[in-house]
């Protein structure tokens, strides 16, 4: 259904051209295996727009409680974060949620962990697609 210009569905629109409103509470997470985290299961996704030519790269991340994803960079584009819920420990300063943490391109962050699980909305310029990833370990 469009209104005033805004495409409205319940899951993700890939209308080019066109605004994308999505209810995220109707997308499920799914496996998002980054390297080097620990457990390798350790962090879902719920992908909200993973198409950089309709806007911004918007998953929300949910990281299990104990997970590490460990030290790393990107060099396709600069990241944020807002932490939604639960305890986000970046680079060992725990924040919660209504904490925004943001890293521009090229710059090492991290390790990301959590200790009761958390989940993050994430902003990037480019989708770091977990079979191709611009993720590189520093650690």
């Amino acid at each position: 259904m469009q209104r005033g210009g805004v495409l409205r569905e319940e899951r993700i629109m890939q209308v080019e051209g066109q605004s994308i409103v999505v209810q995220t509470d109707t997308l499920a997470p799914v496996p998002f295996p980054i390297p080097g985290t620990t457990p390798p299961d350790g962090v879902t996704a719920t992908l909200v727009n993973i198409d950089a030519a309709r806007g911004l790269v918007t998953t929300i991340i949910h990281i299990a409680p104990g997970a590490r994803i460990p030290v790393h960079y990107h060099n396709d584009g600069p990241e944020a974060h807002y932490v939604l819920s639960g305890d986000f420990i970046n680079a060992g300063e725990t924040l919660g949620p209504g904490a925004f943490v943001t890293h521009p391109t090229g710059v090492v962050h991290g390790p990301h962990e959590s200790r009761t699980g958390c989940s993050i909305l994430t902003l990037q310029s480019a989708y770091v697609d977990p079979a191709n990833p611009d993720f590189h370990i520093v650690e």
